[in-house]
């Protein structure tokens, strides 16, 4: 312990009371150097006593070397004397003929806690049979935790040494075997010289591993080190509740902390709550294993170095910054953003590894791109397996088939869809990217089952989140390579749905509760299920990735109806045609010709957005957007987003309403009936537990403040892109704190279709067709007319 004093204008002054905003400056050299060591040794900070090993003590001599500046603390008057280099009477006391003592006081000097009061010091001196503890002076932030400790554990108080005492060999060698690393790292004990030569041949037991390499993973051996104790002597020692062996060797601790986690890594490995504790510890570990297994021995195997072939498969999934780059094409990989970029390297790491993951990104990030930009790789790479497949439902397969066109042209792709598909598997073979539902899928199982694809990629994986459906058995028959979900939802709440997905994805590799499990047991495998599938689910937030994006995300998304819907707008279609021939043919005039064409137009646009406004046979599952409505509004409740809904048809606000009610999902409403919209409005601004707001393009299309949605649902969309916009913004205004995405549903090979591809150069035009109010004076001409309904 060394008393440390400023001297200023002939006062000493403590070192805490130093003015730190004011310019000092030092007499010579020696002591700004002396000044910076402490403040090196005690984080930034100057104390007026600091306890030094005596390395560091001889380092302070060292620099201060013929300077008066060491003083015995009983006599401030007049300083030690030097001579010869050196302070004889405190030279003395460095002398030390025991080389382990210093390493032992660097070692605790290596751990002091940061804002550590330093007071005095716990000092510890003893053997192998007693333990003499000096406290921590009561000033210490550690007094009160160390006074407990030799309190609880038997340390009896000697008032006229004022040392807590341990006389008892066994409590001793428990004692420390509990808690020397704590005294040494936690208390920053300082140990005489005494203890440390009487006790430098006890040892710590060790954990070692030893990994084979096999076909697919590893073997590893875990064995509890004792320096030659067998396994008999380690568990009747651990048996009767001793933590430390004698051994021919000497004395050998074991320490508990060490134990716990042993045992902790024994079942999380061997899938088993119940596994009884064995100093010895063998297992296989699968491809997928590597990586916890990884986690779990860091720290606890001395020494242990991970196996190159091991570290090529985990450590790229521990830190995302050994990640190779995925080999995308340059046309395509300038359009990613970096977090795409990131996941598309994920993923292809993952596929050359053989493993298997999950992309969650939140909603609007751009999953699929992604995932073409993955299975781009693939068919770049020389040895190619099969086909690529993705899997989808079938709202989604005209999106999947456009995105494909967009980024991924070069790629043969087929939609495996519908009555006129191809059955035969040479057929089939011959594309580079397969698409089709689940319901196809499914009853197509028996041929793509016997197809070897290179990737299979299932898009919204809330379809096979029940293994017991027909829908995940047939997705779990599919061979492949690679194996890849694709999700917006959050997985981690719902065990059930994590373990049916990495059923598919990495089989037999989270365990089940066994039958008649107990509750806490359960709990047990869930939070296991949880901490193994951390390393192959990859989401990203918009939030986090916020840098990178536009304030505002706009998509198209495409919709395909189906037979029935189709045949009902081709015969609407048929009609409107026949019927404008018709009053062609009985010389009506051009405005009464064209009059009709618009409220036909309307009639068209109508069944694209929900067939049943038209003819109320029809059943909802009729309705393409619907289904495409409730695929987004389902992603969109687990991701935790908020949106509005803009329709420019009542019809079809009372069409939603109805299946949201069905659904159980709260909602607000307004439309041009609406009275009290302010008080609407301040709901579901207020109330964050109402996902849905379904408004009237024409009734909320302005004047709202909704900044309470971050997504925006253009149901039917409004032709003039400044009335959209409008609407849009009523989410995307000053005070809105996250990103806003802009979804716009559309009917293909529709009048949908046609207008949008029209709409930036001829806006003007199609906003005197499509709105109403314009309809009867309209200036456009009918030839234009005709060819949107043709």
């Amino acid at each position: 312990m060394i008393k440390v004093d400023a001297m200023i204008k002939n006062k000493a002054l403590p070192p805490e009371k130093l003015d730190r905003g004011r310019a000092y400056r030092f007499e010579s050299d020696a002591y700004l150097k002396v000044a910076k060591h402490l403040e090196d040794w005690c984080d930034g900070r100057l104390f007026g006593l600091i306890q030094l090993t005596r390395a560091r003590l001889r380092t302070l001599l060292d620099e201060l070397k013929d300077e008066p500046a060491v003083f015995r603390p009983d006599q401030m008057s007049e300083a030690l004397k030097w001579e010869n280099g050196v302070i004889p009477e405190v030279y003395e006391l460095l002398q030390d003929d025991d080389a382990d003592d210093d390493e032992e006081h660097e070692e605790a000097a290596k751990n002091v806690p940061k804002r550590f009061d330093y007071g005095t010091t716990m000092e510890v001196d003893g053997s192998m049979q007693y333990l003499a503890i000096s406290l921590p002076s009561k000033e210490s932030v550690l007094y009160e935790s160390a006074h407990e400790l030799v309190r609880q554990n038997g340390f009896q108080f000697e008032p006229s040494n004022k040392m807590w005492w341990l006389r008892d060999r066994r409590k001793t060698l428990n004692f420390l075997a509990c808690y020397w690393n704590d005294l040494k790292k936690r208390f920053r004990a300082e140990f005489s010289k005494n203890f440390l030569r009487r006790t430098k041949k006890i040892r710590f037991a060790k954990i070692a591993c030893k990994a084979t390499a096999q076909d697919d993973g590893f073997k590893i051996q875990l064995k509890l080190d004792a320096k030659g104790a067998d396994n008999l002597a380690l568990r009747n020692t651990l048996t009767h509740g001793e933590q430390f062996l004698e051994t021919p060797r000497g004395i050998v601790l074991i320490e508990p902390k060490k134990i716990d986690r042993f045992r902790t890594v024994q079942r999380a490995l061997s899938q088993d709550v119940d596994r009884p504790f064995s100093p010895q510890f063998a297992t296989n570990l699968s491809a997928a294993e590597l990586v916890e297994a990884h986690d779990l021995l860091d720290g606890l195997v001395s020494k242990f170095e991970v196996p190159e072939k091991w570290r090529k498969k985990s450590e790229a999934l521990k830190d995302f910054s050994k990640l190779h780059p995925a080999p995308v094409n340059k046309v395509l990989n300038a359009k990613l953003r970096e977090y795409q970029k990131i996941g598309t390297a994920w993923m292809w790491h993952l596929y050359n590894q053989g493993l298997a993951g999950v992309l969650a990104d939140e909603m609007g990030l751009g999953k699929t791109v992604q995932a073409l930009a993955f299975l781009d790789c693939i068919w770049r790479k020389k040895e190619r397996i099969g086909p690529n497949l993705v899997v989808c439902p079938a709202s989604l397969l005209e999106n999947w088939r456009r995105e494909a066109h967009t980024f991924t042209p070069e790629l043969k792709v087929y939609i495996h869809h519908g009555i006129g598909r191809k059955k035969s598997l040479s057929k089939l073979e011959e594309y580079d990217l397969i698409i089709t539902s689940y319901s196809t899928l499914r009853r197509d199982a028996e041929t793509f089952h016997k197809i070897d694809f290179d990737a299979v990629i299932a898009d919204e994986a809330q379809h096979i989140k029940n293994r017991q459906t027909q829908n995940a058995k047939a997705l779990m028959g599919i061979k492949s390579k690679g194996k890849f979900v694709l999700t917006g939802t959050p997985l981690e709440n719902s065990m059930d749905d994590l373990r049916s997905l990495f059923e598919f994805l990495l089989p037999d590799y989270l365990a089940k509760p066994p039958k008649g499990c107990r509750r806490d047991n359960r709990a047990w495998y869930d939070e296991r299920a949880r901490h193994q599938v951390t390393r192959y689910i990859l989401r990203r937030s918009k939030k986090l990735v916020a840098p990178e994006l536009p304030e505002k995300i706009e998509q198209v998304f495409y919709c395909e109806m189906d037979a029935k819907q189709e045949k009902f707008y081709k015969s609407v279609q048929e009609q409107t045609q026949k019927a404008i021939q018709e009053l062609e043919m009985s010389g009506a005039s051009e405005g009464q010709i064209r009059f009709a064409a618009l409220a036909q137009l309307t009639r068209l646009r109508q069944i694209c957005a929900d067939p049943r406004i038209l003819d109320d046979s029809m059943d909802s599952e009729d309705s393409t957007k619907l289904k495409a409505f409730k695929e987004i509004l389902q992603e969109a409740i687990d991701g935790g987003h908020r949106m509005l809904v803009f329709s420019q048809f009542v019809s079809v606000l009372q069409i939603l309403k109805k299946e949201l009610e069905e659904m159980g999902v709260e909602y607000c409403y307004l439309d041009g009936k609406t009275k009290n919209r302010a008080a609407v409005c301040d709901r579901f601004n207020i109330d964050d537990t109402i996902p849905v707001f379904l408004i009237s393009l024409k009734a909320g299309g302005v004047g709202l403040n909704l900044t309470g949605a971050n997504m925006v649902v253009h149901y039917d969309p409004w032709w003039n892109p400044a009335v959209e916009a409008q609407a849009t913004d009523r989410a995307h205004r000053i005070g809105q704190k996250r990103v806003v995405t802009s979804i716009k549903l559309l009917v293909t090979e529709s009048v949908e279709e046609k207008v949008l591809e029209l709409q930036i150069n001829k806006a003007e035009m199609l906003k005197e067709i499509l709105d109403e109010s314009a309809s009867a004076t309209a200036s456009i001409g009918l030839k234009q007319i005709k060819e949107l309904i043709s």
